[in-house]
């Protein structure tokens, strides 16, 4: 028998694992409700028949709202349950999220002690869960300042468990949920102690300013994570099949406001793209932006191959994006020449050429790099939209003129591109090469105040 732990939507990896080892899926549980992808566990549950174990320890207002409907045994601290001779403790571990749980594992098969800890999003190894995601996901107003506190206290608790205990989290380097994880998979309590920052600060003033102080904005799409995951996520098979679309259904559909999505390499999509469709390449970090960038109220197609746009679908079902109902092939655009209609281009400069137009100030440009980035040097008299807001801050942009956009290297600033000429932006130029080329080729560049002055001192 088997307890899977917060699944992702995705459940075929489990199911396959699980009939490798010979195992049969009996329970599924999760620490917390989710911001940073769909959970599986209701998807796992219908499958194979799970039991579902939830957290009943958040305050009223944020409680599982499909248990009932799974016939969900809720969890609250101090409570136990088995699978076969394992034996899981349930701590109430609030801080991250209020309702949010951790898991002692212990084999009784042969000890009377757990050997690990299943830690969610509560610690990391180097790090711990950002307590800020419920105001700024979730929208509940004023609930920062005490999540702080609480995750201190949680974490007087987890310095009194044994040195020996493994610690398993579920998020390594990269995910947002924390500001600094380390990246091998697992840990123990000793080691934490020793070298987490945070389990190094032993006053809860000095904790609460630290934890919250630099943690960067969430991504929109971890406020539907939320509420999806609260909700209960629509079952897959309920959801209609992706249908191909022929080029006659192209017009009306984008007419009816369904954005297109064309997934192919940035460079394809430069050299002839349809006009109105946007560019998100289909590459490893084709989620991330997705989940900055689309939105969950517009219905989505897509310009891919099948067995592309397949695999696309299946991404986007992680985090929510359900809405996906279409798609043409790349034939499309073939087809699209054919009707004499003429494809849209973004015309890239390389730094040379355009020099003089940006000292005269002929274009505006725009860098949608992190405000990090910027501050550490950009092109005199640039506007700073990061690419994630970019939505939000379009408008932000001075009209009338040619808008060159950049970014560190060129990756991000093709997207952004097409979203400018999405918006129907007319005279749109890419900088070949980004900012690293510009500077590299010896072109003007400034720094945020505070560095200049940090730079003259040493």
């Amino acid at each position: 028998r088997a307890l899977v732990v917060d699944p992702t939507r995705d459940i075929d990896h489990s199911i396959e694992l699980a009939a490798r080892e010979g195992l049969h899926i009996t329970a599924v549980t999760e620490t917390h409700i989710h911001a940073d992808f769909v959970s599986g566990t209701r998807e796992l549950a219908a499958r194979t028949g799970a039991q579902v174990f939830l957290s009943d320890a958040g305050p009223r207002d944020w409680k599982y709202a499909y248990a009932a409907a799974v016939s969900a045994t809720l969890l609250r601290d101090g409570d136990a349950f088995s699978i076969g001779n394992i034996r899981i403790d349930v701590l109430h571990t609030p801080g991250h999220t209020p309702e949010h749980l951790a898991f002692l594992v212990t084999d009784t098969a042969g000890a009377t002690d757990p050997m690990g800890m299943i830690t969610g999003d509560f610690v990391f190894v180097g790090d711990v869960g950002r307590p800020d995601l419920l105001e700024k996901a979730a929208g509940i107003t004023g609930s920062t300042d005490g999540a702080a506190r609480d995750l201190f206290w949680s974490l007087q608790r987890f310095r009194a468990l044994p040195e020996y205990l493994q610690v398993w989290p579920g998020h390594g380097a990269g995910s947002a949920c924390g500001r600094a994880l380390g990246a091998v998979p697992q840990s123990t309590v000793g080691y934490e102690r020793r070298f987490n920052w945070a389990l190094g600060l032993n006053d809860e003033a000095q904790f609460v300013t630290a934890i919250l102080d630099g943690q960067p904005a969430p991504p929109p799409y971890f406020a539907a994570m939320k509420r999806i995951n609260q909700q209960g996520a629509t079952l897959l098979a309920t959801l209609p099949a992706l249908t191909l679309l022929t080029f006659d259904q192209l017009d009306a559909t984008m007419q009816d406001g369904t954005l297109v999505v064309d997934t192919r390499a940035a460079v394809q999509y430069a050299q002839g793209h349809i006009p109105g469709t946007i560019n998100l390449p289909f590459n490893d970090a084709f989620l991330s932006w997705a989940g900055w960038l689309l939105s969950y109220e517009r219905p989505i197609a897509l310009i891919a191959d099948d067995d592309t746009a397949r695999t696309v679908l299946r991404q986007l079902q992680l985090i929510g994006l359900d809405q996906v109902r279409s798609f043409w092939s790349c034939a499309v655009l073939d087809e699209w020449i054919r009707q004499g209609r003429r494809l849209a281009t973004v015309e890239r400069r390389d730094p040379r050429s355009m020099r003089e137009a940006v000292a005269r100030g002929d274009v505006v440009v725009l860098d949608v790099r992190t405000p990090h980035e910027y501050a550490a040097g950009h092109l005199v008299g640039s506007h700073n939209i990061p690419l994630g807001t970019f939505t939000q801050r379009v408008n932000d942009l001075p009209t009338g003129r040619a808008v060159l956009v950049h970014c560190q290297s060129g990756e991000r600033s093709a997207i952004a591109a097409s979203l400018l000429q999405a918006q129907g932006v007319a005279h749109v130029f890419e900088l070949e090469g980004g900012f690293a080329r510009w500077q590299a080729a010896g072109n003007p560049v400034e720094r945020a105040p505070e560095l200049e002055t940090a730079a003259v001192a040493a």
